[in-house]
């Protein structure tokens, strides 16, 4: 399958310290991870649809990601560490690349590069832990669970000494059963403050559960995870989240914005990713059989050659083009965020909310509109699988609430006022 549709990697934007939130290292780099990253692709792209029928536990995923270097690639940059590490703008990139091919593998990959920044962004004086972020880049660890508490999840952390036991259950979209690294969040119970920790898989007492029957996103490790006393100890707390929103720092807020930010890129890859497989379809006539064509007493190809097709195909080119667009602008308004540091101020943080906001409403207007009508265009054409793209868009945005951001865009534009925090 051609992914030509998919915006090439851009080249870094400059060479930084690690500290800019952009790119690490020389030029040069930038080339070969977009080869490496198109060339995932296509093997991914090879047999995505029998992965997506099988719907085994990500191993293989995981492991082709590590192989080739993207888990690696896609964390923090850490100075002196040569091609290891990256911006939010290639990683956005990369995970369009590997979205296009197959969306929950660019989910695993979108979630792992924010999880992996939780040290820095939850972390006092957003500096991480730099020995904690070498090891994670050169050993390609793979990052799942979430920071982000949720009202069915229970997890406490009971203080005992200089320790935490763990105890609850908590619901993880991505890298369940074959995380290297779990990032939780947990309620202190003796300040009733949120805590974000980070867990070895591994512990005693940490028991996963994969999520079964799941209609789209089948491979990105979605699951629960039960803590049955499990001990911690300080280091490992990355952060704390105060209960009153007015205490939080417009920094770390950044963190649920990022996420949202890097599954819009998921869903404009699979967006992508369904007009490259259907025009491969529709350019070979293989999804639907030919029809007289009266006027000119020859069969024809109805999907390549009925000019009502080919202006479907236009409009909905042109509707996630649009959307790139303003993804785009959301994507450099959050690395210059990320560049910021604890230096950011409330307003900034605001505008790139808003902007983030504006980039997932329209991105999953047109992923859902691209999915649906890609199914039409081809006749579904179960043998290559075009309903996996339908089905993954509608399981990753069945969260988005496109109606209350849209309401919080106006309300900024009219009165300036701040979106939450959470």
């Amino acid at each position: 399958m051609s992914l030509a549709v998919s915006s090439p990697l851009p080249p870094p934007l400059y060479a930084g310290s690690g500290r800019d939130g952009y790119e690490p290292g020389p030029r040069e780099d930038a080339g070969d991870w977009a080869r490496t990253a198109r060339e995932l692709a296509d093997d991914l792209a090879a047999d995505a649809a029998d992965r997506d029928r099988a719907g085994a536990p990500p191993h293989d995923e995981a492991a082709r990601l590590r192989e080739a270097g993207l888990l690696g690639l896609l964390t923090p940059p850490v100075a002196g560490l040569r091609g290891r590490g990256s911006g939010w703008r290639t990683a956005a990139a990369v995970v369009r690349e590997i979205a296009a091919a197959d969306g929950s593998a660019g989910e695993l990959l979108a979630r792992h590069h924010v999880l992996s920044w939780c040290p820095r962004l939850f972390g006092p004086g957003g500096e991480g832990d730099p020995a904690l972020e070498a090891r994670s880049a050169r050993e390609g660890r793979l990052w799942g669970g979430r920071f982000a508490p949720d009202p069915g999840d229970g997890v406490t952390a009971t203080p005992a000494g200089k320790k935490y036991r763990l105890g609850g259950r908590l619901w993880c979209p991505s890298g369940v059963g074959v995380a290297d690294v779990l990032v939780v969040c947990a309620r202190c119970a003796r300040t009733g403050e949120t805590l974000v920790l980070r867990v070895d898989p591994r512990r005693p007492g940490v028991v996963t559960e994969p999520a079964a029957g799941r209609i789209g996103q089948r491979l990105t490790g979605a699951g629960t995870v039960g803590f049955d006393d499990v001990r911690v100890d300080a280091r490992q707390v990355l952060g704390r989240v105060p209960g009153d929103e007015h205490l939080r720092s417009p920094f770390t807020a950044l963190a649920p914005l990022a996420q949202r930010l890097m599954l819009t890129h998921v869903a404009l890859g699979i967006a992508e990713g369904a007009l490259a497989e259907a025009r491969d379809i529709s350019r070979t006539g293989s999804g639907r059989p030919p029809v007289p064509d009266y006027g000119h007493g020859e069969a024809r190809w109805l999907s390549g050659a009925d000019p009502y097709v080919l202006l479907a195909y236009g409009e909905l080119v042109t509707a996630a083009r649009a959307a790139a667009c303003v993804v785009d602008d959301a994507t450099e308004a959050l690395a210059r965020g990320v560049a910021a540091g604890p230096e950011l101020d409330a307003d900034e943080r605001a505008g790139i909310a808003v902007l983030v906001t504006a980039a997932e409403a329209v991105t999953t207007d047109a992923v859902l509109r691209v999915t649906a009508r890609v199914m039409e265009l081809t006749d579904s054409a179960p043998a290559a699988g075009c309903d996996r793209f339908w089905r993954d868009a509608r399981v990753l945005t069945t969260r988005t609430t496109s109606a209350h951001g849209l309401r919080d865009i106006g309300d900024h534009y009219l009165h300036g006022s701040h979106p939450p925090l959470g």
